[in-house]
């Protein structure tokens, strides 16, 4: 009978494990940042501003919050983008498609961290931004000019909106941070990775595609979540369990 018990655990405990792993996946899929203007759960809006709209069949953001992602100094944190000059509109488009994604997207769960700060609770860190959309945002950005290559931190709050810190000078992009993959992992606090993989991949977050196609964060999300879930104890083949199970059976009956 022992034996009969142990080879039943055997089957169970990767059933178990597996379907354990999957509960993980799904914690971490369609959620919503604990941050300053996210809903507490995505789910559709019937108009998001602009840009944001890619996001409208399936939203972390409210329309008001889309709407204020494409000022040049909203109510959203207060930030100027104008902090050297006004900022050329090319440019401008990418830090407001960095926004949308972060206000809107639901599909940043596998790279949620804690934030210990006043105004958030979580943040997105790491996530695996596509190459051309870190190359393009670099091209169009380049020229721009900033007098800081952390846009998080460090900044002259004292007016009520940022500005350079004393003894910082504007200067380039080009010359501040050097290279695509240092704009899109420093300007944020390495809330982004630069990706060596292309949008065809499936293994990248993209900050832009047609809108006559479905969100493809959705799958790729998807894919790093089970990426990051326990991996389980192989199971038995079926033939092989019930190759066990039949002579312990015959031995108790």
């Amino acid at each position: 009978m022992a034996a009969l018990w142990a080879l039943l655990l055997l089957v169970a405990r990767p059933r178990a494990a597996g379907a354990a792993g999957a509960a993980g996946t799904e914690a971490v899929l369609n959620v919503c940042m604990d941050a300053k203007h996210h809903k507490a759960e995505p789910g559709p809006e019937g108009e998001l501003y602009g840009q944001c709209s890619l996001w409208k069949d399936n939203a972390c953001c409210t329309a008001n919050t889309s709407l204020e992602a494409h000022r040049d100094q909203s109510y959203l944190y207060g930030f100027n983008w104008d902090h050297c000059g006004v900022m050329p509109p090319k440019c401008k488009r990418h830090f407001i498609q960095d926004t949308c994604l972060y206000e809107c997207s639901p599909n940043l769960g596998p790279w949620i961290d804690q934030a210990d700060t006043s105004w958030r609770r979580q943040r997105m860190l790491h996530v695996p931004l596509c190459r051309e959309d870190c190359e393009q945002w670099w091209e169009d950005c380049r020229d721009a000019l900033t007098c800081k290559d952390n846009w998080h931190k460090g900044w002259n709050w004292t007016s009520g909106t940022n500005r350079c810190p004393r003894g910082s000078r504007c200067r380039r992009f080009a010359e501040v941070f050097g290279s695509a993959a240092a704009l899109c992992e420093r300007v944020w606090s390495h809330s982004y990775r630069y990706s060596a993989l292309g949008r065809g991949s499936g293994r990248c977050i993209r900050l832009w595609w047609d809108p006559a196609q479905s969100n493809p964060n959705a799958a790729v999300a998807r894919f790093y979540a089970r990426g990051t879930a326990p991996p389980g104890p192989a199971r038995p083949p079926v033939p092989a369990v019930l190759g066990l199970l039949l002579p312990a059976l015959r031995s108790v009956l």
